[in-house]
């Protein structure tokens, strides 16, 4: 266990999760569901929604599976936590951890009940097909990186798969 890696992935999750609460108070502060205010024209604006599905509101009418969902990856990261000694991974897991936190935390606790509850989405750049927020950037993000990481060979402890090949004795051939 690496001490460095664990904390590390703490304290990105804690920041994606506060960046993402903090972001989405504010856009419920200030906007109406629907709004819309242009940040770079049309390219770029803040689209308040509310989200009772997954990415692209898929699953609507599930919305109680996806937070026992989210709690499992939550479980599953804060289990596989203690195996990481990869700062590369220890990022990852902490943009997932993050991120999945930030859109528990909505479902959990925001209208219409307890584990229903819709998330907040508002981020919106022009011809993407989806409205978004913070915690879906860390967790997209986190896909993308475990992708490279997994492509690369990195595992959980920082090796590559590769050193493990080259430590295998090769065969000698006797005459």
């Amino acid at each position: 266990m690496s001490v460095r890696a664990l904390v590390l992935l703490g304290v990105v999750a804690a920041g994606i999760l506060a960046v993402d609460q903090l972001a989405k108070y504010l856009v419920v502060s200030n906007l109406e569901v629907g709004q819309i205010v242009p940040v770079l024209g049309e390219f770029f604006q803040l689209h308040f929604v509310k989200n009772s599905g997954a990415a692209f509101s898929l699953a609507s009418g599930f919305t109680w599976i996806l937070s026992l969902v989210a709690v499992g990856v939550i479980v599953a990261i804060i289990v596989f936590a203690k195996r990481i000694k990869s700062t590369a991974w220890a990022w990852m897991l902490g943009l997932l951890l993050g991120g999945a936190l930030g859109n528990v935390t909505d479902r959990l606790f925001r209208e219409p009940s307890f584990g229903m509850g819709h998330v907040i989405d508002f981020l919106q750049f022009w011809g993407f097909p989806a409205i978004f927020n913070v915690a879906d950037v860390a967790i997209c993000t986190a896909m993308g990186l475990f992708l490279l990481l997994t492509l690369r060979g990195v595992r959980l402890d920082g090796t590559k798969a590769q050193d493990t090949i080259e430590q295998i004795p090769k065969p000698t051939s006797e005459v």
